[in-house]
């Protein structure tokens, strides 16, 4: 017979619910949902769209009544909690409730919190004030949160996604072993966002509403992935151990067209100057080991070729291709990673301009390859190869003028080879 304890891990691999129908099996199960240490609640099996119970009354009340007596029987015999996942898009939940819910968890030590709603549901900042808790995951919430109602000081992660976040002088500082934070999808209380913590390692941002200026005073970060709208600016940017950055900058028709404009013409607007300061927050990350750049990063970073850093420190450089995006940064970047070894190409087919520069074969110019001479690549991965002429064309001038490449690696998009490649 497995000991109280095995039973028990294994029920908490189910959700709360599932564990709790267990108890018809025989005696020895009716009590073990008092102490299983992963509680699951999601309101998603209370309301089975195909049955129409959506839509009563009752079937609502009767997900708040079945976490209210679980965390009564937990409570009774003052079962430890290590995980408490909450889901749920009924509107009879209130605030209060599950405030009086979350604070039932935090008594019993807590250490994994998760809040997840479909729809809009204001959430009081109860769940910032714990002395355990490790991991806070919220979804689709709103919060009221002023600096001295947080007091998180074993978080390591923090997850935010779709929530409308209203602070007074919070910029993660008061996360004092913070090391994992996710942004995804928020909208700030502020225009202006600061991401201020000593101890963060890992810095997710991706799709937020930011119409004002972004700032990082990260010293400790070591991986920064960054999809997003190019803020007004990014006052500072302190990232000295970052070791790999991914940047996806979003950016609309228009403001491509605007930022050719000003290249050709020297025009400028405020369109033109949020994207000409992302200049300073690839400065801010001068010091990274492998740098990933999207097609449309790469077409902004032509407005910052005169303020691009020298990238001493960088091994791998990753750049993603599109046949609508240009490559006028490319020598300049090429140029500004003295010690690079492996260059990834996935795709090689870009927007043709005058600017394009030398690192590429579409136009005859007299100094042609002159920015990949000087760039010790020994690797070169192209990926998404379609063996087309003008692809093949390209990777001819890339072993012409690259002087250090020892190895290729060629990543056929297809089934079948091209003959012309399985020939060379």
């Amino acid at each position: 017979t497995m000991p109280k304890e095995i039973l028990c891990h294994i029920l908490s691999f189910l959700t709360t619910k599932e564990a709790a129908l267990t108890s018809v099996l025989s005696k020895r199960w009716r009590d073990l949902i008092a102490f299983v240490p992963n509680l699951t609640f999601d309101d998603s099996v209370f309301l089975n769209p195909e049955e129409g119970k959506q839509n009563r009354y009752e079937i609502h009340l009767s997900f708040v009544y079945f976490v209210d007596r679980v965390l009564a029987l937990q409570g009774s015999n003052h079962s430890p909690i290590n995980k408490f996942s909450l889901k749920f898009r009924t509107t009879f939940v209130s605030s209060d409730r599950v405030d009086c819910w979350i604070s039932n968890v935090f008594a019993r030590g807590v250490s994994e919190l998760e809040v997840r709603v479909a729809g809009c549901f204001q959430l009081s900042s109860v769940c910032f004030m714990s002395r355990n808790l490790v991991t806070l995951k919220l979804n689709n919430v709103g919060i009221d949160l002023l600096a001295r109602d947080v007091f998180l000081p074993m978080l390591k992660n923090l997850h935010l996604r779709s929530v409308r976040l209203f602070v007074d002088k919070f910029s993660f500082r008061a996360l004092p072993a913070l090391e994992e934070l996710f942004l995804v999808s928020m909208y700030w209380g502020d225009r202006d966002v600061i991401v201020s913590n000593a101890t963060l390692k890992t810095l997710t941002i991706d799709r937020n509403y930011c119409l004002g200026t972004f700032s990082f005073d990260t010293p400790s970060l070591v991986y920064f992935c960054y999809s997003e709208f190019a803020a007004k600016d990014y006052p500072v940017v302190k990232m000295e151990k970052l070791f790999e950055a991914r940047i996806s900058l979003l950016v609309t028709e228009e403001q491509i067209e605007r930022a050719r404009a000003a290249n050709n013409d020297l025009v400028e607007d405020d369109v033109v100057l949020r994207l000409v300061n992302v200049g300073n927050l690839i400065k801010g990350m001068r010091n990274v080991r492998c740098l990933n750049l999207s097609a449309n990063t790469l077409e902004v970073l032509s407005l910052c070729c005169e303020s691009m850093p020298v990238f001493n420190n960088l091994k791998s450089l990753t750049i993603k291709s599109n046949k609508s995006r240009g490559w006028q940064a490319m020598p300049v970047l090429l140029r500004n990673c003295p010690h690079a070894e492996t260059l990834v190409l996935e795709g090689l087919l870009h927007y043709v301009t005058d600017n394009c520069g030398d690192a590429c074969d579409c136009l005859s110019r007299k100094e042609k390859g002159r920015s990949l001479t000087s760039c010790p690549v020994k690797l070169l991965e192209i990926k998404g190869f379609q063996g087309t002429s003008k692809e093949m064309h390209m990777i001819k001038h890339f072993v012409d003028y690259f002087p250090c490449l020892e190895e290729i690696k060629i990543f056929y998009k297809g089934e079948n080879c091209p003959l012309q490649l399985r020939d060379h």
